[in-house]
């Protein structure tokens, strides 16, 4: 692979290629790990702000569209195909009708195809705040496990999957979580699903007693209910009390994550249904008022509440942009300008969803988009014509949580169903949690906690629609194998 770090850079560098990626994470080097599949003969250029990129590994399906996969940080010197250049640098300015771009370091760069992978950056509160830390990137991980040497309290802000590692994962300090819901992970899970984790981590501390052991084997209860019920609920009212590239899968299992408290509980003080009012520094420590007026005193605060595309370049052809700050995108991955595509966080899906889709900045997401945008970019160099991949009819992520392997699938917490629809739940502490969400007897999303074993047999199941209501509540009995009924 060729790579130019830009210790020899003159200005206005010129350089030409017939595809341009802009973007090291995971979008972007799918991207053009894609195109260098389809066009070895071509000349792929990969613009990274970081020497170190994002990349797949040990791809593994869990049902037929569905995958699980590491993200593997590595130098520019690694397993990139031979037919991607690789350039260090930070786009500036695109130019669009002529096709070229400027950089930070003062390259020209010009394109026949470009693809904007950008990604996003962490949407923090007080972000110039030195106390407060946004977990996004390995450096910023690489800056919290240095806060964590000196400290022994710590806020924690957000419900999303980082904010859920983060309490999990955190060791030897006292954490402090704020989430604004009634329930733990709400990015992910619902309540339910929150319950049966606190639990489970209840049921899993080294104390606990051999009644704790001996209730972890309990029955599995399955129940069925109307969404208005489970959304009601507050089920945990006991506990009231340089740019890198994004953090991909399980980025927890290559840091140590220890504070430097002596004593204390490794399960989180949560704050459910609040949010901070207002933050004072003092004598390196700063102190936090929620809106319910407790104050909390602490070395540092985390936020983890989300991110915001990442696009602080400027185009010479106005890009038409999403309600949510994205860039635009058709189902080929093009944007409103000619030539130029986007994938991954930075954009937004503009086109008709499947029956069976949505959009989340989620890596899992990245990577098809990524593979999308070059296989479109492919088609267009070539005068073919494509259709959208398979991936985007149905929603699928893999994840891991609390310790616990996640399976989402389809309107998994009934999302855009309104009030129509039902939920079977069965659940087992310590075990596994797995909720249906149904309508008119038809699987539109599962939860699939602990037993990912099944999330073939949902695929199979809400892609084709197959009607439930004959087999009642015996389909998520565990004493009944329902893969036998769909084999």
């Amino acid at each position: 692979m060729a790579s130019d770090s830009g210790d020899h850079i003159t200005q206005f560098e010129e350089h030409s290629s017939t595809f341009l990626v802009v973007g090291g994470g995971i979008a972007g080097v799918t991207c053009a790990e894609t195109l260098a599949i389809y066009h070895p003969e071509e000349k792929i250029t990969l613009i990274t702000e970081s020497s170190v990129i994002k990349t797949i590994a040990n791809l593994e399906p869990v049902a037929r569209y569905v995958y699980k996969f590491d993200v593997k940080e590595q130098s520019l010197n690694d397993s990139l195909p031979p037919a991607i250049l690789t350039i260090v640098d930070r786009l500036k300015t695109i130019e669009a009708l002529d096709h070229f771009v400027l950089t930070e370091n003062g390259r020209r760069i010009y394109y026949k195809y470009m693809c904007l992978c950008t990604g996003a950056t962490p949407n923090l509160i007080l972000g110039n705040n030195p106390r407060v830390i946004g977990i996004r990137d390995t450096d910023s991980v690489l800056t919290l496990q240095e806060f964590l040497k000196h400290a022994k309290k710590v806020t924690l802000l957000g419900n999303g999957g980082i904010a859920s590692e983060l309490a999990y994962e955190l060791h030897g300090i006292e954490v402090h979580w704020v989430v604004k819901d009634n329930h733990i992970a709400s990015t992910f899970v619902d309540p339910g699903a929150a319950h049966f984790f606190q639990e489970s981590i209840h049921l899993k501390k080294p104390d606990g007693s051999n009644a704790d052991k001996a209730n972890s084997q309990s029955t599995s209860i399955v129940k069925r209910l109307r969404y208005k019920e489970i959304q009601s609920k507050e089920l945990c009212k006991e506990n009231n009390k340089i740019r890198g590239a994004a953090l991909g899968p399980d980025w927890h299992r290559n840091f140590t994550l220890t504070g430097n408290a002596s004593s204390t509980t490794d399960s989180p003080i949560i704050h459910y249904k609040t949010h901070i009012k207002e933050i004072v520094e003092k004598n390196k420590k700063i102190f936090i008022t929620l809106n319910n007026d407790e104050r909390i005193e602490c070395d540092f605060l985390i936020s983890a509440t989300g991110v915001e595309p990442h696009h602080n370049y400027s185009c010479s052809i106005p890009f038409s942009m999403g309600t949510d700050g994205g860039i635009a995108v058709n189902d080929m991955m093009e944007t409103n300008v000619l030539d130029i595509y986007a994938a991954g966080d930075v954009c937004t899906a503009m086109w008709e969803h499947g029956e069976h889709w949505f959009q989340m900045r989620l890596w899992t997401q990245a990577r098809q988009m990524g593979c999308m945008a070059g296989r479109s970019m492919d088609a267009k160099l070539t005068n073919e014509v494509i259709y959208q991949d398979f991936c985007f009819e149905l929603f699928g992520h893999v994840t891991q949580l609390f310790g616990y392997p996640v399976v989402l699938l389809g309107r998994y917490n009934g999302q855009g169903l309104g009030t129509d629809y039902e939920l079977l739940i069965r659940s087992t502490a310590g075990k596994e949690y797995i909720k249906f969400v149904l309508q008119n007897g038809r699987l539109r999303g599962a939860i699939l906690i602990g037993n990912t074993e099944l999330a073939e047999t949902c695929e199979n199941l809400i892609l084709n629609k197959i009607d439930l209501t004959p087999y009642g509540d015996d389909i998520l009995n565990p004493d009944i194998d329902i893969e036998d009924y769909f084999d």
